[in-house]
């Protein structure tokens, strides 16, 4: 557990609420690998509760996800259903687009790297029922309540950097909706609700860190948020009405001068 997190309630209690750490050992992951019993040999010793975040791609790898593409364009094309925004650059043109899993994302989650030449890498095909298989193969082995979270890096509108978060989910409240309760001072809570699985993902990004080939990490501390019925990730994507930014700025210029036009014509 050398590379790890530490969350502590007080400096005066010293109190370790949460703990993060990676596991090592993940050998490369080819398609047909059983990644339940290859995680669970290297996992130690997990305790009830535990969440396992789990990086997509060792999952798209698993589940055979290459696709065969001389050009990753004309994949992330395939891959999308709606774009979002573009811009150009010197080397050709960044797409952030929706992809069919209801994702907006850049080149719609199609990735190129560590891929066999003249492939390219999808998303899991489900990955919310990914995280339930991996879920019920890894608390039958352990005899333990899990919770697992399949992780992406992202990019955010407005905010420098990327950082991972949850695009499937078993056994975990990826939302923890406080709605209705009270703050310190009394008040009530009306819009509270933390994307605890986001946060979860972003934590073991800390420790899993790309370049080290450490895809998978144990989150010990939040067992409060385990449902076994709980939502996946799915539930994390906002819907298309409540969105009130929809559409990159040059998108939605082009959108209103072409409805504007189609209007007086």
């Amino acid at each position: 557990m050398d590379r790890c997190v530490r969350a502590r309630r007080s400096a005066e209690t010293g109190e370790v609420v949460l703990t993060v750490w990676a596991i090592e050992g993940i050998p490369e992951i080819v398609a047909g690998d059983d990644l339940a019993a290859i995680i669970g040999a290297l996992a130690g010793a997990l305790e009830d509760g535990d969440i396992l975040a789990i990086t997509s791609k060792i999952v798209s790898k698993a589940e055979g996800r290459f696709v065969k593409a001389a050009d990753r364009e004309q994949a992330i094309t395939d891959e999308t259903v709606r774009v979002v925004a573009t811009r150009t650059y010197p080397g050709g043109v960044t797409r952030i687009v929706e992809n069919r899993l209801g994702i907006v994302a850049a080149a719609a989650g199609v990735d190129a790297s560590n891929t066999p030449r003249g492939t390219v890498l999808l998303l899991p095909e489900n990955p919310d029922a990914s995280a339930f298989r991996l879920r019920k193969a890894l608390e039958a082995r352990f005899g333990l309540r899990l919770g697992v979270i399949i992780t992406d890096t992202l990019g955010r509108a407005w905010r420098e950097g990327q950082t991972d978060v949850a695009i499937g989910a078993s056994g975990v409240r990826v939302l923890d909706d406080l709605r209705g309760s009270a703050d310190t001072q009394g008040r009530r809570l009306d819009v509270t609700v933390p994307a605890t699985g986001d946060e979860i993902a972003a934590a073991t990004d800390l420790v899993k860190r790309k370049s080290d080939g450490l895809p998978v990490a144990v989150v010990r501390g939040l067992a409060h948020l385990l449902a076994a019925d709980a939502d996946g990730a799915q539930s994390l994507i906002r819907p298309a009405a409540k969105d009130m930014f929809r559409l990159g700025t040059d998108e939605a210029w082009n959108l209103g001068f072409a409805a504007g036009k189609a209007s007086r014509d």
